[in-house]
């Protein structure tokens, strides 16, 4: 469905005006505003309920809010002209954005106007907690004078950890080495290069390595499973007692219990914290304790709380909603989709299938195997009626947005036609595209019209491959790397590498059964010896691997519904014959 926001709507307000309407609940910098005055009623009313916003919405084509106002479902169910909710910042978390997407309306943002406000704040925390700026300011204004208790630390010559190497963590990272500090970094899909051009000293492997060699962490990431709890007791135990951490990102990266008894027993010396898991801390709640702590700097979200970043953020949104309500597409689209509407039609097969090709390589290949997607070098090959295909932006839109969709804040629904090229950039993530014409090559030679191969070359040679085709309206993957395969990719998906033995799909079910996860379908994958798309030195490869009892080696694809836990991969880790074990959601 092509979203309104890119259809020329000129049906009259309900006062005779053709003028479309823009509604403003919260205080957004003018500047901003007078963007959108010329060609647009714009109503700013603060303080707006949610019940007059209810009673109101209806007459709108477009809303801009803040954090406070809720967007719901019945708000978004009450906006029959609605065609653009603009966020003047970056989280979304106060709009529906699975219900706009599914009534055509964009949800725009902000992602870049508070970067360096987040970064400076960061920074700000980093000095604070290293010289008890909070305490000895409360202290001597009770009317104390604690010179010798609060003798603090300096941060020159010291070690920054970073986690999550974004644009925030890049920015940190060279504010850091200014300060005569090293770097080191913590972030798997972070290119290599732009890293070190930030001044990162180097890239730890994992968590166990950064953190007991870092004076000061600092986290920027978004907030999702994977980073929920990333840091717990076991992992600041494993911290400098002289260690200081910081967060200025996501509430409930750190585990606020963990962290309050870290810094009860000394197993950290401090922190420096802008963001909870309640805002404002709730009476009794872990983030009260956290923000009253006397060994923690606390800031009530001040993060982009700069006079720039809120004109920043207010320039950038207003821009975007003028360009919609003109028919054009925007910038900072969180749910835009990959194609115009032309598009759509004739390549929106492809575009799924491309996309859930990317989503499969990230997490299969970097999520249960290690490594980063920035760095390597990805190709797209089209084969048959769709290499005549002029126009490819869609697609490779579609394989940077299934690459990153699993770790991004957004899922990946940021990423469209205008601005894949940047995000692919930032991310260090480079990509060509081939047109394979001549139908003896490849996967071309196949009974489909239309096919795409992913192939991606790491930084040592290694190779991977990826093919699917189109049937319908269907998509399928037909090769995984070295396995022909023929699966639909969508759902959860368990992918075992295995050795194919009696009895293993038994055993491999008796593991799922223990754990209450039905299968929904299971495809065994077998070896391709062929060696189509790979050429001939890897065929040969393949032809000479060394089977164990004379077995084959395969894939086990199997669709499952129920929670699939980290028990539950270790669980099948341990049977027999079981190579390694990967979980995609798609």
């Amino acid at each position: 469905m092509a979203p309104a926001a890119l259809i020329d709507d000129h049906s009259p307000t309900p006062d005779g005006s053709e003028r479309p309407r823009i509604l403003v609940p919260e205080k957004v910098s003018p500047d901003g505003l007078a963007m959108l005055t010329e060609h647009y009623d714009v109503d700013s009313r603060p303080g707006l309920s949610a019940e007059e916003l209810l009673r109101a919405i209806p007459s709108y084509q477009g809303l801009i809010v803040r954090s406070e106002t809720k967007v719901t479902a019945a708000v978004l169910a009450a906006a029959r002209k609605l065609r653009v909710v603009a966020r003047a910042g970056v989280g979304v978390d106060n709009i529906d954005v699975d219900a706009a997407t599914r009534q055509g309306i964009i949800v725009v943002n902000s992602p870049a106007g508070n970067i360096l406000a987040a970064a400076e704040h960061t920074v700000a925390l980093l000095l604070a907690a290293a010289r008890n700026v909070g305490r000895a300011d409360a202290t001597l204004k009770q009317g104390g004078w604690e010179r010798s208790r609060l003798v603090g630390v300096e941060v020159g010559r010291k070690t920054l950890g970073i986690i999550g190497l974004g644009k925030v963590g890049i920015k940190v990272a060279r504010m850091a080495v200014g300060l005569g500090m090293q770097v080191v970094g913590l972030d798997p899909y972070a290119s290599p290069d732009i890293a070190k051009q930030a001044g990162v000293a180097r890239l730890a492997a994992s968590l166990e390595e950064l953190l007991p060699q870092v004076d000061f962490l600092t986290v920027h990431t978004p907030l999702l499973a994977s980073t929920l709890n990333l840091l717990g007791e076991e992992q600041f135990r494993a911290m400098r007692p002289t260690a200081r951490v910081l967060n200025v990102a996501r509430g409930g990266v750190y585990n606020e219990d963990a962290l309050v008894r870290a810094l009860d027993e000394g197993w950290i010396a401090g922190a420096g914290i802008d963001v909870f898991t309640s805002e404002p801390p709730a009476p009794g709640s872990s983030a009260e304790r956290v923000a009253s702590h006397p060994k923690v700097v606390s800031t009530p979200h001040l993060g982009a709380s700069t006079v720039e970043a809120q004109e920043n953020v207010s320039l950038d949104v207003c821009a975007q909603v003028r360009e919609i309500l003109r028919g054009g597409l925007p910038t900072a689209a969180v749910n835009a989709p990959l194609i115009l509407p032309e598009e759509y039609r004739k390549l929106q097969p492809f575009v799924r299938l491309v996309e859930r090709m990317g989503g499969l390589y990230t997490q299969h290949f970097v999520g249960a195997k290690g490594g980063m997607v920035g760095g390597r070098r990805f190709e797209l090959v089209y084969h048959g009626e769709l290499a005549g295909v002029s126009n490819t932006r869609p697609l490779f839109a579609a394989l940077i947005k299934g690459l990153v969709s699993s770790i991004s804040d957004g899922g990946g629904r940021d990423v469209n036609i205008v601005n894949a090229t940047l995000i692919a950039r930032d991310k260090g993530i480079a990509v060509s595209e081939t047109h394979a014409r001549d139908e003896s090559e490849g996967f071309g030679s196949r009974a489909y019209a239309s096919s795409v191969t992913l192939r991606v070359v790491g930084s040592g040679g290694e190779q991977q491959v990826i093919e699917g085709y189109v049937s319908g309206q269907n998509v399928y993957i037909s090769k995984l790397d070295r396995f022909t395969a023929n699966f639909t990719p969508e759902g959860t998906m368990v992918i075992l590498h295995n050795y194919d033995e009696p009895g293993k799909i038994g055993n491999v079910g008796m593991v799922l059964g223990r754990h209450a996860i039905n299968i929904t379908f299971m495809q065994v994958a077998s070896l391709d010896v062929n060696g189509h798309g790979h050429g001939g030195q890897q065929q040969q490869q393949q032809q000479d691997v060394v089977m164990r009892d004379g077995s084959n080696e395969a894939l086990m694809i199997l669709g499952v519904d129920g929670q699939v836990t980290k028990e539950v991969l270790e669980d099948l880790g341990k049977s027999e014959g079981i190579l390694d074990v990967s979980l995609v959601r798609l």
